[in-house]
This record gives C-alpha cells, sequence and structure tokens, in this order.
C-alpha cells in the first residue's frame, strides 16, 4: 500500500472534490470483477471515487483490501465514498505539488481575527 504525506492528500483531495464516483461496489461486496474494474479506472484517471453500499466497518476493510492489492493509496474516506490514488506512468495526468508556505512574519491575532 502507497503512503502519502500530508500535503499531498490534501492536493489529492482538492482534485477528488469535483469527480464523481466511477465505480461502485453493491451488495455483493468486493469480487474480482469489481477489483478489475478498479484497476482499469486507476490505470486510465490515476485519481478515482468509488461509492460502496455496506456499512462502515465493511467500508473501512474494503478500502484497506482495495489499497493493499493494487498498491494504491488511500486519500479519503467521507460517508459511502472513498477516494484511491495510483501513480501511473503511463497516464501521468495528476502532478502533486506541494502547498506553498507563508513567506515573511506571522500574522498577528489580530490580523487573523479579521479574515
Amino acid at each position: 500500500m502507497l503512503s502519502l504525506t500530508v500535503s499531498e492528500c490534501l492536493a489529492l483531495k482538492g482534485r477528488a472534490h469535483a469527480l464523481s464516483p466511477t465505480v461502485m461496489i453493491g451488495n455483493a461486496g468486493l469480487t474480482e470483477a469489481v477489483l478489475k474494474e478498479i484497476a482499469a479506472s486507476l490505470k486510465i484517471h490515476e485519481l478515482i471515487k468509488i461509492r460502496v453500499m455496506a456499512e462502515r466497518p465493511q467500508r473501512e476493510a474494503i478500502l484497506a483490501e482495495i489499497c493493499t492489492k493494487l498498491n494504491a493509496a488511500p486519500v479519503q474516506h467521507i460517508g459511502k465514498i472513498l477516494v484511491v490514488y495510483q501513480p501511473s506512468p503511463e497516464a501521468h495526468q495528476i502532478e502533486i505539488k506541494k502547498m506553498p508556505r507563508h513567506k515573511g512574519k506571522p500574522l498577528t491575532k489580530k490580523q487573523l481575527g479579521s479574515r
């Protein structure tokens, strides 16, 4: 399973916000056919959303299983939506940029309060 830094994870969450779920896992659970479809989608898009119709403990187990079998990184798990990332050298559509650092003096409490 791949691991991401916090800044990489935040950048991927931002990119995934506008995506729609490409794969749906129903009552049958994570079958080989669904796993192949997820692998094909990851190969093309690198970052996908998956809708899972199961209870929370089962969703966490499904996310862990997907990431270990496909060597992908879990990005986000909110409700019934899972976001998974797998870098693909063929597609290489997503370039992860590091978050810009603030230069100069830190903001005062008054400046922070007015924001």
